[in-house]
């Protein structure tokens, strides 16, 4: 890396980004500040006094600390280390003041000019904190102390700014009096800040120290996405010897990587392998839920609807640096034929073997294992609680049956009709064009499809087929089987699938090949 880069290294707890920010920081013993994530950031007294020779030794034993393994969750005399921050600050200060007097005396005006200009360190962090979202203004009282002033307040000590406040001063500090050529290692910024402050914090002490080099440890996928310049190192795990990490897995996210901004945030913080299915983030969505089970060690990443998941999967494949990334998608059948699933297959997705993620719910043999964990508790027959369960959801979809049978043919009709959309050879040729289709015939064949299946008492078919989620029928089969409402049933659902390895392998097993190609190497 060079002065001026960027690095981010994102990870779930436990993959050992602590760990690889503190070798980073043996490696580079010489010339780094390294600002750990369980520091300490209250001050011990309202003064802060440091001699010079005091500040050497701290130097020193902090120097020898950090080398060690341990220090990466450990500290050793935290307190002093807070203050060498304000210290350094007020050192620099110093330092600037010296320089401007020196150049007065031997009267070098135009040094005495670049000096003026230049901002005090002080006055830089009081700049960044007010645009930061933190109103406060900081200066150096006469006695060398650094004071605060909150949105016009009197003046107080700093040590008594809130514990974020606190935080903000001692990054900028440590930022801000670090030698050039620097590697600066910030540890988990957010486990002080919010978000709202440390983004745009981070963000400008970045553009103020372009002859340094930054390595920033998060959770929070945003403060990347906010510094779109910058590379990601995203950290899968790592091996320990000793009580030290040695070897750590991760794969690289060049800050020119080519794709669609929102996708790029759903890859900051997912696995290897990506599953993006239909449905929303919310608490009442049934696909992520579901196939967070069935599909484990994947990241499932809902999107809003079918197309979106089409170009996810489309624009993660498409991407070449991120060559290490499986992307996959779940869509609902939803009308499509079997022509357009199996090239949806050849791109990777798969459509659910129904029109929609509910028939897995409520899927005969889904139902069937619900009802007999439910019957050894009420000690009812579950054979009968399938029985009316059935009877019950048959009767409420027969009120339905011209609706939902006229949606599935309006879909089907809407196929025909864009697959003979004629191409540029046939609008070339110059020849009239004409598509007609017996919409009647199709409506009265997709409801006599629906009888036929209906009078059968095929209710499998009935739940794969039409949108059944649309009608009271699910609600009746849930009642039935011995559950207040859908959602008490749909939770039994997936509290089986937690359970029963056999009913996780069942669901998984209707979708063909899916997990055998996510699973491969």
């Amino acid at each position: 890396m060079n002065n001026g880069d960027t690095l981010f290294v994102l990870g779930a707890n436990g993959t050992g980004k602590s760990s690889l920010m503190q070798r980073l920081k043996s490696l580079n013993r010489e010339n780094s500040r390294w600002i750990s994530a369980h520091r300490q950031s209250w001050f011990e007294s309202d003064l802060i006094n440091l001699t010079p020779q005091n500040k050497r030794e701290l130097d020193q034993n902090y120097f020898h600390h950090d080398l060690n393994i341990v220090s990466r969750c450990r500290d050793w005399n935290a307190g002093n280390r807070v203050n060498l921050a304000i210290y350094e600050l007020v050192e620099a200060e110093n330092l600037d003041n010296r320089a401007l007097a020196k150049a007065v005396r031997v009267q070098d005006d135009q040094l005495v000019e670049i000096l003026r200009k230049k901002e005090p360190p002080i006055a830089i962090i009081s700049r960044l904190l007010q645009s930061s979202n933190l109103p406060i203004h900081l200066f150096l009282h006469q006695d060398e102390q650094v004071m605060a002033s909150k949105s016009g307040s009197e003046p107080f000590s700093v040590a008594y700014l809130s514990d974020g406040e606190r935080n903000a001063l001692l990054i900028a500090a440590t930022v801000l009096t670090a030698k050039p050529g620097a590697l600066i290692l910030i540890d988990e910024p957010e486990r002080h800040l919010h978000r709202s402050i440390i983004s745009p914090l981070l963000t400008r002490l970045f553009a103020l120290r372009k002859d340094c080099v930054f390595i920033v440890s998060t959770h929070d996928i945003l403060l990347p996405f906010n510094n779109p310049k910058a590379r990601t190192l995203l950290v899968r795990s790592c091996k320990y010897s000793e009580g030290g990490a040695v070897e750590w897995d991760a794969d690289l996210v060049l800050s020119n990587v080519q794709i669609d901004e929102g996708l790029k945030l759903d890859i900051l913080g997912a696995r290897r392998r990506i599953l993006f299915v239909e449905g929303t983030e919310n608490s009442r969505s049934l696909d992520q839920p579901l196939y967070s089970l069935v599909f484990p060690e994947v990241s499932v990443i809902a999107k809003s609807n079918c197309n979106e998941v089409r170009h996810a999967v489309a624009g993660t494949r498409a991407a070449v640096d991120l060559h290490w990334l499986k992307a996959f998608g779940i869509v609902d059948s939803d009308g499509h034929d079997s022509a357009d699933i199996e090239q949806l297959k050849q791109r990777g997705i798969y459509a659910v073997p129904a029109y929609s993620v509910e028939a897995l719910y409520y899927h005969p043999e889904i139902q069937r294992r619900v009802a007999e964990r439910h019957a050894t508790v009420t000690g009812q027959s579950a054979e009968m609680l399938l029985t009316n369960a059935k009877t019950a959801a048959l009767q409420a979809l027969s009120q339905h049956a011209d609706r939902m049978s006229r949606k599935v043919a309006e879909k089907a009709i809407r196929a025909k009709v864009i697959q003979q959309i004629p191409g540029k050879v046939e609008i070339g040729a110059g020849q009239t064009i004409e598509i007609r289709i017996d919409t009647a015939a199709e409506v009265l064949a997709e409801r006599t499809r629906f009888d036929a299946r209906f009078v059968a008492n095929d209710l499998d078919h009935l739940i794969q087929r039409y949108p059944v989620r649309e009608t009271p029928a699910l609600f009746e089969i849930a009642r039935a089987l011995g559950f207040q409402d859908r959602e008490q049933y749909q939770s039994a659902v997936l509290k089986l699938l937690m359970d029963d390895a056999s009913a996780l392998t069942y669901i998984r097993s209707l979708f063909g090949t899916l997990w055998d190609e996510m699973i491969l190497p």
